[in-house]
């Protein structure tokens, strides 16, 4: 037996490290040739990492978390910011002929079924739903002067005041889309017109669209 041997078997400590050593050595060479492979690999490939490709431009850098945040809609620190430096002030939910209107209204639905009741200034977002992301953006802030709701508060019928002026501008092109959006829903859509819509017209209305309580048919 070689005398390099024999020393190494006198001395067991010195035979475990070398041993040790080359283990790791080993497997250090192991990682370095499977790294070579995997990279030819992906170079043949075509879809390896950009430093990978030739003429490839350079990486991208993540964006940072404020460039999500669209510079007309401020996070809710931002809006109690600006908030806390605003006046605020009541405004009346409807106009003197609306407040008219929803009175009467009010007062004949009441009469014909309390279980029944008005409401006013309704947005359709609230009482619609839809799959289709890019419709329900279009009525989501669109609102409803009036809304008839049953006694289980599921919307029935939406009542548009039509005032003075009011179709000046878009206002048919947008009554168009809300009428359109409540008929698929199955919601009837009435308009009071200012001025041709008497108190006896609006009470026959109420009787045709109001269903009387059970016991009293």
């Amino acid at each position: 037996m070689p005398p390099e041997i024999i020393a190494l078997i006198a001395k067991p400590h010195l035979l475990i490290l070398l041993l040790a050593v080359g283990a790791i050595s080993g497997m250090l060479v192991e990682r370095i040739a499977n790294k070579l492979r995997w990279q030819r690999w992906r170079q043949r490939k075509g879809a390896g990492p950009a430093k990978f490709r030739k003429n490839a431009p350079p990486p991208q850098k993540w964006a940072r978390p404020e460039t999500y945040l669209k510079p007309d809609q401020p996070d809710a620190a931002d809006q109690l910011r600006i908030v806390m430096g605003a006046d605020f002030a009541i405004q009346p939910l409807l106009n003197k002929s609306e407040t008219r209107v929803f009175k009467e209204l009010d007062k004949y639905v009441i009469a014909r079924n309390p279980d029944w009741q008005v409401m006013a200034q309704v947005s359709l977002g609230e009482i619609l739903r839809s799959k289709d992301a890019a419709a329900y953006r279009c009525i989501n802030s669109k609102r409803v002067d009036l809304l008839l709701v049953d006694g289980s508060c599921t919307p029935r019928h939406a009542i548009e005041y039509q005032g003075t002026g009011h179709h000046q501008g878009t206002a048919a092109a947008r009554d168009a889309v809300k009428k359109e959006a409540l008929r698929r829903a199955g919601i009837g859509y009435h308009e009071v017109v200012a001025g041709h819509t008497a108190p006896v017209e609006l009470r026959r209305l109420v009787e045709k669209l109001v269903q009387c309580p059970v016991g009293e048919r």
